[in-house]
Formats: C-alpha cells, structure tokens, sequence
C-alpha cells in the first residue's frame, strides 16, 4: 500500500532508492550492475580527496567513509529536492526505529516552505499546538541542551529534524520560530510527551433546531479503515440532519488509500487522484462506487494552511466535483510521494518517486488547494469554547 506518510515528529519520511548501490573504485564511483556509459565522472573529486590528504592540517579527520558519505549526500542534494535525501546509518537507523515506549515527541509533523523547514501542521491535543505553533511557521534553529544540541536548521533533511526534536518523555527542546507578520524569531518551549492522536472525532452540534455532524478528521492513518464506516453509520442515523462539516484543518495526510475510502463515501463516481511516476506512467484512484454512503447530505468542507497531502488530495476532489464549498484558507501544498529503500550498509535512500494529480490534472506541490471561501482563523474569546469563526461561517454555508 503507498501511502502519503504523515511528516510527524514521531515517524521518518519514506523514499525509494533506484539502483542497487554504488561500488566504489579506485577513482571512480560505479554503479553496481551498471554499463560504461553510465559511470560518472568523478576525477576531480579524486584529485580534492588527495589535495587534502596531502596539505590538510588535521589529518586524522579525513576518513574514506565519511567522505563517500559525504559524496552521496552531495549528489543527492544536487537534486534540489529536500523531500530527497541519502542517509548514512546511523541516522537511517534513527529514522526507522521502533519509538514505543522510549521516545516523545512534541506534536508536529514537518515540511518545508520555500526549501525552509516548517510546520505543516501542530496535531491536536499535543504539546505543539498547546504552545500556539501554526501551520507555516518556519523553524530555524532547535535547542536541546541536554543533549548539547544547538542547531540552525538551514539545509537539514527533515529525517535529522525528527531526531533532533524527538527524545525521552518529559524532556524539553526548544524551537525557534519565525512567523511571517512577526519582526523577530521568537523561541517555543516545548515538553516532550507520548504522542497519541486519533483519527478522527465527531460530535453532533445543535444549530436552529436541526443536527450539523462535525467530523474532524486529524489523519488518514489505517484506523480510518474501521472508525470510518462508524462515523458514516451514526450520520445517516440521525434524523434531523442539517448537514456535514468535514474538518480537515492541521491534517497533515497519512495513507492515501484512506482518503480515498473517504472520497467514496462523499462522492458519486470519478477519479479521486492521479498517482504520475516518471516515464509518463500514471495511477488512477477512483471512487469505490460500492460505497456512497454520505452523497446526499449538504457538506462544507474546513482547510487551513496545515492541511496537506491526503487531505488537500480529498478537499481538492470535493472541490473539483462541486461536492462541498471549502471555508478557511488555502492548503500546504505538498503534493509529492516519498519511498524508502534500505542499502546494504544500514544507509538509506529517500527519493521523491511521483506526483499526485487532482481530477482536473494539477499538482498541488507547492501551490496547495483555495477555499471557495476565505476566512483567516481567530482564536475564540472563550479559551474553552470549542468552536471557532471558520467552524461558524462553515455552519452558516451548510444552512444557506
């Protein structure tokens, strides 16, 4: 199952390698079961590696290995794909172990702005959304002094931004942000904690006398696969249903087979995304028309600048077939798939494969997805309110 992995604190990103590992010659990289004509030209590598050896002053920090891993790095990031990125081991190995029960993490999952490490989303009920962190706010340095950490993040893959700001529960790390409409960073401290998000939630909201069913949907993870079906259930159970508004506000994504079973549901028929790989090969995922289950009651969609990759796929498809209107502000715009490959040294390859397509053929990448309706988040007067004026003016659509 591809999947369009969340960015969390307490997950890796996933890539793809293509081949099957360099061999490394005397003056030259080959690729293992590769022709001639593909070999690189790296003669003038060589004659850098041997100037150092010769003429630089602390001879005991030139090391063959880390060098070829810093050649790798180099030829991946010449790519000018953050998404992709080479791994030595010890950071791959970081990347993908098992955190239960050992490591917290503070409730962000991660992207990039303008090539700058960013917020995608603060998930719910998490130290980071606690702490006021938005969508789009630009992380430029993290701080864990007890692990003598103190690092601009200018270039950082996002694999060595997950371990820096994970760690031990209970623990502290400190960001520091710049939010456009600020004159300064300013520094977040954060307290790590046991990560625990649902899938989604719903709750049924009284207004004029008729029953709006608020689903918030916070992830497409596969729990989607048995909450879904319950949601949808309770929904067409009640009987004085004015309609539903599908919360995808700080979704950050997760398993795009998921968002699709939610497309099924909403929509009547048609293609839901368009999975495009190089070569021109392309992957369609259509409505599973055995489903519709929730494609008569009225629905407005809820989006926001932390909503990306599934979810801005599935307001982008409900958009497109004129399903819903969507209220509140445009999407991330992070519209690329990622895959893993682990190479035979313990390193890892991680490398943008394809793109995602809307119905009408657009990339989201970069761009995000517009609301029909515009309407800038402000914080409820009542701190313990939980409903908010972009909930409110989603309601108002739904009742027009």
């Amino acid at each position: 199952m591809r999947s369009l992995r969340n960015l969390l604190v307490l997950m890796a990103v996933g890539a793809v390698f293509f081949a099957g590992g360099y061999r490394l010659g005397e003056k030259r990289l080959v690729p293992a079961n590769s022709s001639t004509n593909n070999v690189l030209d790296l003669s003038l590598m060589w004659q850098v590696r041997d100037r150092l050896k010769e003429i630089y002053l602390d001879k005991e920090k030139i090391k063959d290995k880390e060098m070829t891993y810093g050649a790798i790095e180099g030829l991946v990031a010449s790519l000018d794909d953050p998404y992709t990125v080479f791994l030595p081991p010890k950071e791959n190995k970081l990347s993908t172990q098992d955190l239960a029960g050992e490591f917290g993490g503070v409730g962000i999952s991660l992207g990039y702005k303008d090539k700058n490490l960013a917020v995608m989303s603060p998930l719910p009920k998490t130290p980071a959304e606690k702490a006021g962190l938005r969508a789009g706010d630009l992380i430029v340095k993290i701080i864990d002094k007890n692990n003598s950490v103190d690092k601009d993040t200018t270039g950082i893959s996002l694999d060595e931004a997950v371990n820096l700001i994970r760690g031990k529960i209970g623990t502290e790390v400190v960001l520091k942000i710049y939010r456009e409409g600020k004159n300064e960073p300013f520094e977040v401290t954060l307290k790590r904690e046991n990560i625990v998000v649902p899938s989604l939630e719903l709750e049924m909201v009284t207004k004029n006398n008729k029953s709006v069913a608020w689903v918030k949907l916070y992830k497409f993870s596969e729990r989607i696969y048995e909450e879904w079906p319950t949601v949808v259930e309770e929904i067409n159970g009640e009987k004085n249903l004015a309609g539903v508004v599908l919360d995808l506000r700080n979704n950050p994504g997760g398993f795009l087979q998921a968002s699709v079973v939610v497309a099924s549901d909403l929509l009547e028929s048609g293609v839901v995304v368009t999975q495009a790989s190089s070569g021109g090969k392309e992957e369609q995922y259509k409505v599973d028309e055995t489903k519709r289950q929730l494609t008569k009651p009225k629905l407005v969609v809820l989006v926001n600048g932390g909503s990306a990759s599934a979810a801005e796929i599935l307001a982008g498809a409900l958009k497109y077939y004129g399903r819903g209107k969507l209220v509140g502000e445009k999407t991330f715009g992070k519209g690329t798939v990622q895959q893993p490959e682990e190479l035979p040294d313990g390193s890892g390859l991680h490398v943008t494969v394809a793109k995602w397509l809307l119905p009408d053929g657009k990339n989201i990448h970069g761009v995000g997805v517009d609301p029909d309706v515009v309407v800038k988040y402000e914080a409820p007067k009542n701190p313990e309110s939980k409903v908010d004026n972009q909930f409110d003016k989603a309601v108002e659509e739904l009742l027009k």
